[in-house]
């Protein structure tokens, strides 16, 4: 398998960060949703280190994503039955995955401080909050960062949709040059 894209095909590199990026928001989307009925103490607040671990995971992972795919051109997309109208569809639904991909994590940090608490980062040291508690402000920014990864999710099941339509009904290459080993 090539290290960098081809005009048929993704490389190593840009199919490592996407399925690593996907593992990462799977992870922390279901601590976050299911992090509360951990026991209290001790099993919780090490939920929340991880959660908020892979969160942090997230955004440089993106980063390291973006600046792959700025200097790396991906892959023309297949064509589709669906025309202009599906490569307009499938470029908005990656923008909004990307944009949602850092204001997630930001929405996070801010509640974290917005609750008083420093940001533990990967639990080897912590970023003390900027200020002072507040607890209506870290509820509504709380509620945010939970509306957006619920939409983030939402998206990233239809862009796995989106992509298993175009493998088993438009039968194309769109899934398979995004796979691990497989060539195009």
């Amino acid at each position: 398998m090539r290290v960098r894209n081809s005009a048929q095909a993704y490389g190593a590199v840009a199919i490592a960060l996407h399925w690593a990026v996907a593992l990462l928001v799977l992870g922390a989307w279901l601590l976050g949703q299911f992090g509360d009925d951990l026991p209290r103490g001790s099993p919780r607040e090490t939920g929340l280190l991880v959660h908020t671990s892979l969160g942090l995971a997230i955004v440089a992972f993106v980063a390291a994503r973006l600046y792959w795919r700025l200097s790396d051109s991906p892959p023309a997309p297949e064509k589709s039955p669906l025309g202009a109208w599906g490569e307009w569809a499938g470029k908005t639904v990656h923008y909004l995955i990307y944009a949602l991909l850092i204001a997630v994590p930001i929405a996070g940090v801010l509640a974290q401080f917005a609750r008083g608490h420093g940001l533990p980062i990967f639990g080897l040291f912590e970023i003390a909050s900027p200020w002072v508690e507040d607890r209506n402000f870290a509820r509504n920014v709380t509620e945010v960062h939970e509306v957006l990864s619920n939409i983030l999710i939402a998206l990233v099941g239809l862009h796995a949709i989106a992509a298993l339509v175009h493998h088993y009904i438009f039968r194309d290459r769109t899934l398979v040059r995004m796979l691990p080993g497989r060539r195009a």
